[in-house]
């Protein structure tokens, strides 16, 4: 599976949020799988979106016939835009589906990883950070995503912000210690996003 992750610095946010519902002409598209997003919790002017495909070649199918027409309705609504691909690794938690009808907020992750240090931060993503959010109360599921120049994509699902400040109060800390990620990444942004139910396609 293949994940996008978008992230607009939006200038009208209202003809953005206009244009946005017009992505609902992705239904129907081959290999589409869903998409979804909302607005940053601490910058108001940043938006992200995160759609999913099947493979990168039905990606590119609909990049070079429908896109175009359907990014028209957000023509000078937004400042800067920041595009990613990543290709899906692993599941947090078990069973992901793209499915945002059930979740509040979205926790983004995006790291660069120092290249000798790739397959312990993936291994550690696996083993120690998986499971502590896999158990967390209100965290409903997630996907670890990888592209290249060794940069990867952790996307979290919660059924609301509070469940998911509760996983950071008591967790990040101990399982920074113990996982050595500091040694691993080169250096890491993240995101809540507050998820806009007329986004969801």
């Amino acid at each position: 599976m293949l994940v996008k992750w978008i992230r607009c610095t939006v200038v009208d946010r209202r003809g953005f949020e206009r244009g946005q519902r017009e992505w609902a002409g992705l239904l129907g598209e081959q290999g589409f799988r869903g998409q979804g997003g909302g607005w940053s919790r601490g910058r108001p002017d940043v938006a992200h979106v995160f759609a999913f495909w099947e493979n990168r070649v039905f990606y590119d199918s609909f990049m070079a016939r429908g896109h175009d027409r359907l990014a028209a309705a957000q023509s000078g609504t937004y400042g800067s835009v920041q595009v990613k691909l990543f290709e899906h690794r692993f599941d947090v938690k078990t069973g992901f589906e793209p499915r945002f009808t059930d979740a509040d907020v979205v926790r983004v992750a995006h790291s660069k990883v120092h290249e000798d240090r790739v397959e312990h931060f993936a291994l550690m993503q696996e083993r120690v950070w998986n499971p502590a959010m896999a158990g967390s109360p209100g965290m409903l599921r997630g996907v670890f995503g990888e592209a290249p120049g060794h940069e990867f994509l952790v996307l979290s699902m919660w059924q609301s912000s509070a469940e998911r400040g509760k996983y950071r109060a008591g967790s990040i800390d101990r399982l920074t210690e113990r996982t050595g990620i500091e040694d691993d990444v080169a250096a890491v942004a993240g995101d809540v996003v507050q998820l806009e139910p007329s986004w969801t396609v």
